[in-house]
């Protein structure tokens, strides 16, 4: 790996740089601006601007009920039609551009030419490997990838995770940075389609497709199996703590010894359906189903109100993680 000629420290970044404000791009404006930072904001699509206002003064009311970091205010937000204009002063890039690997690649190379080369590069991808997209970077090394996890302003993972030509540097000081500002950052050491969160959900998805797919169950029975079932105990400790609790006294051990052969004899059973049109049909009309008398808007509110208090309640406790 190159190194980097010194990214700044988590102290120094005072100005974010936040490039495409859709839907991730948007919240994570908000959650910026919740720290007490700067931001300035960039998007090429129309009406980007007043879309991303509307949506960070949508965002605010839960982000004060979590609490506002001291100076933090709306009013920090700086708007640039032009990219290179938006990148001024920027101590910390966090790019949300299309997942296409020619346009990110091109995004990056025009941030590189006019940043820095202290300043952190980081993008919010789900899938594109950064080894391919800091190829066209004079200065390759500080290009990482930060996966946040939808909504950014209140979801606290983030994934970290460099590319063949990172600096060890660069990614600590973007671990760093995410930390500072109340984030949950993970540091992914080998690059991986999906990352390790989306993988994770994508082994569950496999599973719920295929169940609904055979007969075995509706989209609604899945949604309240995992709603009412293993999801509140995944709220409050991951796949590994939970099966170290349901070995009671012999941890982990004592559960994979007695449990271990069922649990192989499951994983030889799952489902690999494909997303086929009809399987498409099937699934689109028992989410309409579950949505009849709901808007997408009101779920996401009811969302993130109850999110808001499972926050502050993890928060508060002191022995989970």
């Amino acid at each position: 790996m190159q190194q980097t000629g010194g990214t700044r420290g988590k102290g120094e970044i005072k100005r974010i740089a936040v490039v495409g404000t859709g839907v991730i791009g948007a919240s994570w404006v908000a959650y910026f601006l919740a720290q007490g930072l700067d931001v300035s904001a960039t998007d090429p699509m129309p009406d980007a601007e007043q879309k991303l206002r509307e949506a960070v003064a949508r965002h605010w009311p839960s982000l004060e009920t979590l609490g506002l970091a001291p100076g933090a205010s709306v009013s920090r937000l700086r708007f640039f039609e032009k990219l290179e204009d938006a990148l001024q002063g920027a101590d910390f890039v966090q790019e949300n551009g299309p997942e296409r690997e020619d346009l990110k690649t091109d995004l990056f190379r025009r941030m590189d030419a006019a940043l820095p080369a202290q300043v952190i590069l980081a993008s919010s991808s789900s899938g594109l490997l950064m080894s391919k997209v800091q190829a066209a970077c004079r200065h390759p090394e500080r290009v990482v990838l930060g996966h946040p996890f939808n909504p950014p302003h209140l979801i606290p993972l983030v994934e970290v995770i460099g590319g063949q030509l990172t600096s060890p540097e660069a990614v600590q000081g973007a671990i760093d940075f995410y930390a500072a500002i109340g984030k949950k950052p993970i540091h992914v050491r080998k690059e991986v389609k999906g990352h390790i969160a989306n993988r994770l959900q994508a082994a569950l998805w496999r599973e719920a497709f295929h169940l609904v797919e055979q007969g075995v169950a509706s989209t609604e029975d899945i949604d309240t199996a995992i709603a009412y079932g293993p999801g509140l105990r995944w709220a409050l400790m991951g796949p590994y703590l939970n099966l170290h609790m349901s070995g009671g006294e012999g941890g982990i051990k004592h559960m994979l010894d007695h449990l271990g052969p069922p649990i192989e004899s499951w994983w030889a059973d799952l489902g690999t359906p494909a997303i086929t049109d009809g399987l498409k049909e099937i699934l689109r009309a028992g989410v309409e189903q579950q949505m009849q008398g709901m808007t997408s808007a009101e779920v996401a509110a009811e969302r993130d109100r109850l999110l808001v208090k499972l926050l502050a309640s993890k928060a508060e406790s002191k022995v989970l993680p």
